[in-house]
């Protein structure tokens, strides 16, 4: 199901969510056409479990433990990053209108570093870089799963060869997500935390993380009638 917009969102142009979105973008334009030493070097901001893992004592160590920050910011292609930007774009603001600019900000960061602890501890062995924003922006589900589970979800839904757009509730809509990333986590086996270039782990990590932390955060209240939410979301999509 790809989601098309939410009810809960007062607005989707928000300050925080729309400088990480940017960030993303830029980096990515970067990726594409940095010359060969650059390329490189933006290799090495990837985050790899098994140099996390083998860490010695402080500060000795930092640059690696940073790549758990830069590595939230790289992505492997156009399907990579379109699907983590449309998901962070429908769900993020209306998590950054109850948290504020810089709580959002440093739930999202925090998530997706929490993200990376969790492919490490998954596969400590690993040799496989890791790259993307989507440990993080799992936090953002799990924020927006505790903090509107009485939301709705616009979403394109495929069915039998025909595409259908209908309304999700969000508290389904979630749980079903995320209820995908833990089974195809456990089911990866002896295969490893990743498989088919997804890191699962890194999903249920950092949905988990948002579940627990964002009632914690989430100190402000935007008063919304339900009937107001459904009408908007209907007339929007």
């Amino acid at each position: 199901m790809i989601p098309l917009r939410d009810s809960e969102a007062v607005r989707r142009v928000t300050l925080a969510n729309t400088v990480l979105i940017a960030a993303n973008v830029a980096i990515f334009a970067l990726e594409l056409h940095a010359p060969a030493d650059l390329s490189a070097r933006l290799g090495g901001l990837a985050m790899v479990p098994r140099q996390i893992a083998r860490l010695h004592p402080l500060p000795r160590e930092l640059p690696v433990l940073a790549t758990l920050l830069t590595s939230q910011f790289l992505h492997a292609g156009w399907e990579h990053i379109a699907g983590n930007m449309l998901y962070l774009f429908i769900f993020g603001p209306a998590v950054e209108q109850r948290m504020g600019p810089v709580r959002y900000l440093a739930f999202y960061l925090t998530a997706g570093i929490i993200a990376g602890l969790a492919m490490v501890a998954m596969g400590p062995l690993s040799p496989i870089p890791v790259i993307g924003a989507s440990g993080a922006i799992a936090g953002v589900l799990g924020a927006y799963l505790v903090l509107y589970p009485g939301g709705r979800i616009l979403t394109i839904w495929p069915f039998f060869g025909f595409i259908r757009v209908i309304e999700v509730p969000a508290i389904l809509y979630l749980l079903l997500w995320f209820g995908v990333q833990l089974y195809s986590g456990i089911a990866s086996g002896a295969a490893g935390p990743l498989v088919g270039g997804v890191a699962w782990w890194a999903h249920v990590g950092g949905f988990l993380f948002g579940v627990a932390l964002a009632p914690l955060l989430a100190r402000r209240t935007v008063k919304r009638s339900a009937l107001q939410r459904r009408k908007s979301l209907l007339r929007r999509g």
